[in-house]
């Protein structure tokens, strides 16, 4: 009898757990994709009819590696793949309860690789984002991010051992690389760049369950434990986010009361363990930033002042544009909505376009009692987001600001 279709999320789950085992077996990330591929195809195939197995890890992990073993079994193979077909039968058919992700993590965040590919490429090997959403993030167009993908997996496998954990030498530098990948995937799935739904929930489950293995491992490292704390501290406002329709619901109007208190909690606490050790990272900063939104009962309430200094120190520390963008809402809330706008002012050539750009000047300017200059200003930002879910919103509030000038 026929059992109930695979379940998706249960093959997201387990993807780059398996796509870990088999690259580290083989050493090739571009054959151990086309094997997790096979693999997935085969349980799309058959376990509606025979059922998912106890052990569906070590099903998928089995398959793969049969892929594998025929995939070099039919070409006229190299030594070197003589060797690794030799080594694959001995080894145990894999039903181990090792995580093989985090490896896979640090192999794609190899030296030899660009910080950019490295990023991409991990977001495609464990993130699971297509080329087209990686090539939006990083504002390049599609056929540029596959070429950057393919360059990235011929470069590791013209290395000796790319998949393998980085030496004491490598180690900081492969670090802060992972921590990239984990934000940048975090973010994807909190906040869709693409797409009808605010949030992609199934990304940022993975980027947080992937940011937790990586703290168990470093559990004394303050930057590890604060992007930690930044994601929980996030994603504790996820259930908030949207209405009965899906629809985007800015911080300011969110029920503060559906917040995840127990992830918030946990948030404040490891950021505030991070920051006692001394060394203040960037990703820390953000920690104590969403800790200060996540600890007030409303915006109105909220420590801005407290929020303009953690800003402050964060622009100097990364000179990122959107860090002063964000200061300037908080410089807003502090010293009013003008002297936001003389900051956003100084974006202008830093930032020319960006969508977001014109969403805080809207913002601000409606605050300052302009509101068909900030109608122009949302309506010119609906235009540049790539978000469906963002355009909407922004039009909602332009709709509501043209109401009121009506006569």
């Amino acid at each position: 009898m026929p059992s109930d279709p695979v379940p998706e999320d249960l093959l997201r789950e387990l993807a780059p757990q398996v796509l870990g085992v088999l690259v580290r077996r083989c050493g090739d990330l571009a054959d151990a994709q086309d094997a997790l591929q096979d693999a997935l195809l085969a349980a799309a195939t058959q376990w509606p009819e025979q059922g998912v197995p106890d052990n569906p890890r070590a099903w998928l992990i089995v398959v793969g590696q049969h892929k594998l073993v025929d995939r070099y079994r039919s070409e006229d193979a190299r030594r070197r793949r003589e060797e690794v077909l030799a080594a694959m039968e001995t080894v145990e058919t894999a039903a181990s309860g090792h995580d093989d992700s985090l490896l896979l993590l640090f192999g794609c965040c190899h030296p030899a690789l660009s910080p950019a590919s490295a990023v991409a490429l991990t977001l495609r090997s464990v993130g699971g984002l297509t080329t087209a959403e990686i090539a939006r993030a990083f504002l390049v167009p599609e056929p540029t991010m596959a070429q950057r993908l393919s360059r990235a997996r011929r470069t590791l496998r013209e290395l000796d051992g790319p998949f393998r954990m980085p030496s004491a030498d490598e180690y900081a530098e492969r670090l802060r690389a992972v921590l990239r990948v984990l934000y940048l995937m975090f973010n994807e799935g909190y906040a869709s760049t693409t797409g009808p739904t605010v949030a992609r929930a199934d990304l940022a489950v993975e980027a947080l369950r992937l940011t937790r293995s990586l703290h168990a491992s470093l559990p004394d490292d303050p930057e590890v434990t604060g992007l930690l704390a930044l994601v929980l501290l996030t994603d504790a406002r996820r259930p908030a986010r949207t209405g009965p329709h899906g629809e985007l619901v800015s911080l300011a109007d969110q029920d503060r009361a559906l917040w995840d208190r127990v992830m918030v909690d946990e948030g404040v606490a490891l950021v505030e363990d991070a920051l006692a050790r001394g060394a203040v990272g960037e990703y820390q900063l953000q920690a104590a930033i969403a800790a200060v939104h996540d600890e007030a009962p409303s915006t109105d309430a909220t420590d801005w002042p407290q929020l303009l200094a953690l800003y402050g120190l964060l622009e100097r520390m990364t000179g990122n544009p959107m860090v002063t963008l964000n200061r300037a809402v908080a410089l807003a809330m502090v010293d009013g909505p003008d002297a936001g706008l003389a900051l956003l002012a100084t974006l202008d050539d830093r930032l020319p376009g960006h969508h977001r750009l014109a969403a805080v000047r809207g913002h601000l300017l409606e605050r300052a009692g302009r509101p068909q200059e900030a109608a122009e200003q949302l309506l010119q930002a609906s235009h540049g987001t790539t978000s469906l879910a963002e355009r909407d919103y922004l039009r909602v509030q332009v709709a509501r600001l043209r109401r009121g000038l009506a006569p």
